[in-house]
């Protein structure tokens, strides 16, 4: 299959990439590399630098490339961000992916995989959460993949465009190629490296007055390679599925606290540990149940351990030091 994946140079796309191209399919990675790097398209992939709002440049590429189907994971994704200029997030994702669409329209590209987030949900009123859970995004980076999620239900009845928005938790992990490595840094797993290595002299803790068993935030942590099938399932049952919403979970919740702990057994290394304040728009507690997609597209998560989980990343960390500038 000829498939064109959008946010092809960053961390979860790139992995998603990579592991179509494994399984024979054409893949062009189309990214403006304002937050990806080219190191992280594999050789396999051909890349396409460019923006999805240029939507000639889009179509010409769509058309060069015989597209089938398009995988979407080009988005502005830093809650905090979000928070202070909700106007690039709107722009960057719900705008950028009206274009995508029309090119999708205008080609009859007719399948689409949607990179969508447990932002959505909001603060959770019961755990774990289902995808029948009520969307009440606190934040704008939540509230613009839902309104990219209602938007692909319409474009299914008006168009026949059948899509997958796969909601999934915290993304971390490695594989031995491909790792996580963002500018600012924002996620978890390598801002406790950062610490465990000393690149950062202390490790800051986003509160501790959370309703919940130790103080800090809750959260289900997947390894990127697990979400990387999840997203090719869903692309061979598109025909069957019409538009689905799916979680991307491992069904079990960790505390921030909790990962410090096995960062610490993992690295062999103390880390320093402050606790600061709240960053705006974090929920308490964001754990899924996956059932649906174990039903459905009969999911398993092979990479389901914390600790395994982050001895991947911290393997792919101790081979990269500083990330993708090697």
């Amino acid at each position: 299959m000829n498939i064109l994946v959008t946010g092809a140079a960053g961390y979860v796309g790139s992995v998603c990439a990579a592991e179509l191209a494994k399984q024979g399919n054409q893949v062009v990675a189309y990214d403006n590399l304002s937050a990806g790097h080219r190191q992280a398209v594999v050789e396999r992939v051909h890349f396409v630098k460019g923006d999805i709002a240029d939507t000639e440049k889009l179509r010409r590429v769509s058309k060069k490339h015989h597209i089938e189907a398009v995988m979407h994971f080009a988005a502005s994704a830093l809650v905090g961000e979000s928070v202070r200029n909700p106007h690039l997030y709107y722009s960057n994702n719900v705008s950028v992916t009206i274009s995508l669409l029309e090119v999708m329209v205008s080609l009859k590209i007719q399948r689409l995989i949607f990179s969508s987030s447990a932002a959505v949900y909001g603060e959770p009123k019961s755990v774990p959460i289902r995808e029948d859970h009520s969307t009440d995004p606190v934040n704008p980076y939540g509230e613009t993949k839902l309104v990219i999620e209602r938007a692909l239900a319409w474009y299914y009845q008006a168009y026949g465009i059948k899509s997958a928005a796969l909601r999934y938790f915290n993304a971390a992990g490695a594989t031995p190629e491909l790792g996580e490595d963002h500018r600012p840094e924002t996620h978890l797993l390598p801002r406790l490296f950062a610490a465990a290595s000393r690149s950062e002299a202390r490790f800051e803790v986003y509160g501790d007055d959370y309703p919940t068993p130790d103080g800090t935030c809750v959260r289900d942590f997947v390894h990127v390679l697990d979400i990387a099938q999840a997203h090719i399932r869903a692309l061979h049952s598109l025909s069957r599925l019409g538009f689905k919403i799916f979680n991307v979970g491992n069904g079990k919740g960790y505390s921030i606290r909790a990962a410090v702990k096995v960062v610490e057994e993992v690295t062999g290394r103390k880390l320093d540990v402050h606790v600061g304040g709240r960053r705006p728009g974090d929920p308490a507690v964001l754990v899924a149940t996956a059932r649906k997609l174990r039903r459905e597209l009969n999911w398993e998560p092979r990479h389901s351990d914390l600790k395994s989980i982050i001895q991947s990343a911290w393997a792919w960390m101790q081979r990269h030091p500083r990330g993708y500038r090697d």
